[in-house]
């Protein structure tokens, strides 16, 4: 235990009554010397700077584990890389789908996008493929291929085919059994446009070839008999 002091501790302000001092807060700024201080220090009342904070200390871990697993993500260190096209995949060539709504068309092969997808287009008016994007390991490439020096596929990303964000509202129950006369989405009129645009300048190349016309409109499919190891494309 530590040593009691023999004399207390006086008040420069000792209290008449409970929290009522004796002096008033200008005559203790008088007594405790304040202004001469402020004078050597032009007017000021000097400041010390901050004591630094101690360094923190280390977090314990908790006593007890909890009764239940606590999963905790796991760090994901992988980049990105570009998807790398096949070689035998170039812009031109003919591919056949082996996937999808168009398993089994012929499309003609126009650029790679940023996203490693591939854009395809039929032409649409020869076998109904329109411009779509596709994977590219659910294609065949075809040694045909077709000149498109001509096309303009500059406009078209990733952001060309992203599908509007629509809220949905709710429906009455009038409007619930009214749900299958609701008109069917429709194609925007700038895409048709960029449809027939691509369309015309392709068509051209491929009328220009014998047989390439009906070639591409064509259906692939594997007969009885028929060895698809085989087969050269």
């Amino acid at each position: 235990m530590a040593a009691k002091r023999k004399t207390p501790v006086k008040s420069r302000n000792p209290d008449l009554i409970r929290s009522v001092g004796k002096y008033s807060r200008s005559q203790m700024y008088h007594k405790r010397g304040i202004w001469a201080i402020k004078a050597k220090n032009g007017g000021i009342l000097p400041r010390h700077d901050p004591n630094p904070k101690p360094p923190a200390a280390a977090e314990k871990h908790p006593k007890f584990y909890p009764a239940d697993d606590v999963k905790k993500p796991l760090l994901n260190k992988r980049k990105l890389k570009p998807t790398k096209l096949r070689a035998s995949i170039t812009p031109g060539t003919v591919l056949i789908l082996l996937a999808g709504r168009f398993m089994g068309k012929r499309v003609v092969f126009l650029k790679q996008l940023p996203s490693g997808l591939l854009l395809v287009t039929g032409p649409f008016k020869i076998n109904g493929v329109p411009l779509r994007r596709v994977n590219q390991s659910y294609v065949i490439a075809t040694s045909t291929k077709v000149d498109i020096s001509g096309v303009n596929v500059e406009k078209f990303d990733d952001k060309y085919f992203a599908k509007e964000v629509e809220m949905k509202k709710k429906k009455g129950e009038g409007e619930f059994f009214e749900a299958e006369k609701e008109d069917k989405k429709t194609l925007p009129g700038d895409k048709k446009e960029d449809q027939k645009a691509v369309d015309a300048s392709l068509i051209k190349t491929v009328e220009g070839v014998p047989d390439l016309k009906a070639y591409l409109a064509a259906r692939f499919s594997l007969k009885s008999g028929m060895k698809p190891h085989e087969l050269v494309f």
